[in-house]
């Protein structure tokens, strides 16, 4: 299946031109010589940082969506024992003092000695309906994610079971296949495909055919010449070129890096047939589709796992890993965890990110609730995620183990309960 792109087809911020300079530019290019990794990869503590805070959080948020699926949202602590696997807990120790670690977030109820029950706080429930409406709210941002999504793709039809593996990083809901799927037939719609339910674009909008990358490059262009007051037309380069402190490059390197960046933006919203893989374009292009990716996503970040999903549909390299590393002006890939992430480096300044949208406010409110230790130290101020050991002294009501029996629960939360197989669309977090 093939979607016309509508004719002529024009691109903002002059984009349009690019397509009709590809042949041209495959003759005229600088050479870089064969595509291979020219800067070695250096660990960035703040953004591993970001990583490893969130691993409490990641675990609370799976047995959180496991009790809201309850009647009344109140559940049996026999019953979490079920959903072991699903949490990535293998041992077999007793729920009671793991939830007791989250006393801002879980509350147990006691009915009678042998019928204990949990339900949320009520600041947690609070924290949960917020949510619930945030997303009503913001389902038509959704949706443009979906459609961009689409319109990027070099047949504009993904199957859902790739789509599941961003909804997490995107923000949809969890039953996304079944509600905003088929809400909007005017923009997209779902087909049958031999290998599964897809999602297929049913309209071209030319307004959304702008990238991120060109819309802040207008932006730094205005303000440049606001602040010079000059008037000067040129065509965009996305030439300025921030690489991380500390990261050493050779003269070869950096100018390898300045020539790509000095290339031609190519728009991912452009028809990609002609490129050849393995040529300076055909990375140019997929490094502007996954910097638009990484855009849309709510913590400018995902798994480099999702990515490769995208393979066929972004006509991506088998080394994409490696493509990544050695553009460390636009991405840092993480090897915190069992799974690497990428980052887009713009969007953060040390481990902060520099725009947060609801979304994510409300999942920092919920990371504020999760640390909060079960007995206070006095004169000890709060620390992060993973320095919030106040669990760690004898806890009432116990048989005096409890603190010992979950004293490795930080090891225990990797990024193993980011499961990325069949039901990955069950990811680990709603956000």
């Amino acid at each position: 299946m093939h979607f016309k792109l509508p004719e002529p087809f024009i691109f903002k911020a002059q984009s349009q031109t690019y397509q009709e300079k590809i042949g041209d530019l495959r003759k005229t290019h600088v050479p870089f010589g064969s595509i291979r990794a020219a800067v070695k990869r250096r660990k960035e503590v703040p953004f591993d940082n970001v990583i490893q805070r969130d691993k409490k959080l990641k675990l609370v948020m799976k047995i959180r969506k496991i009790l809201v699926s309850q009647p009344n949202r109140v559940m049996a602590l026999r019953e979490l024992g079920r959903f072991r696997r699903e949490l990535g807990l293998h041992k077999k120790r007793r729920f009671i003092a793991l939830l007791r670690k989250f006393p801002a977030v879980f509350e147990i109820i006691e009915e009678g000695a042998y019928s204990l029950q949990f339900k949320l706080t009520p600041e947690a429930e609070r924290l949960y309906m917020e949510e619930m409406k945030v997303r009503n709210e913001m389902e038509d941002l959704l949706v443009v994610k979906l459609r961009k999504l689409l319109m990027m793709s070099s047949e504009k039809c993904i199957l859902l079971e790739k789509i599941s593996h961003l909804r997490t990083d995107l923000g949809l809901p969890l039953e996304f296949r079944d509600t905003i799927c088929h809400r909007y037939p005017q923009y997209f719609k779902v087909v049958a495909t031999e290998r599964g339910p897809a999602l297929e674009l049913t309209h071209w909008d030319p307004e959304l055919a702008v990238s991120a990358a060109e819309l802040g490059e207008e932006e730094n262009r205005a303000r440049e010449l606001e602040e010079k007051d000059l008037i000067i037309d040129r065509p965009l380069k996305f030439n300025r070129v921030k690489l991380p402190r500390g990261l050493n490059l050779s003269k070869g390197e950096m100018r390898r890096i300045c020539q790509f960046r000095d290339m031609p933006y190519i728009s991912p919203y452009s028809d990609f047939s002609g490129l050849r893989s393995g040529t300076p374009e055909k990375e140019k292009h997929a490094c502007g589709v996954i910097h638009e990716i990484l855009s849309l996503t709510v913590e400018k970040r995902t798994l480099v796992d999702h990515l490769t999903h995208f393979r066929e549909e972004f006509r991506f390299s088998q080394q994409l890993r490696g493509m990544l590393i050695r553009h460390p002006d636009m991405f840092y890939v993480s090897l915190k965890g069992d799974r690497d992430s990428v980052f887009l480096r713009e969007a953060y300044r040390d481990s902060q990110l520099l725009e947060k949208d609801r979304l994510l406010l409300i999942k920092e409110k919920l990371r504020s609730l999760v640390i909060v230790p079960r007995f206070p130290r006095r004169g000890v101020p709060k620390t992060d995620v993973d320095g919030a050991e106040g669990t760690d002294e004898p806890k009432e009501g116990s048989d005096g183990q409890e603190g010992d029996e979950w004293s490795d629960v930080d090891n225990l939360m990797s990024d193993e309960f980011d499961d990325d197989e069949e039901d990955d669309d069950e990811d680990d977090e709603d956000y």
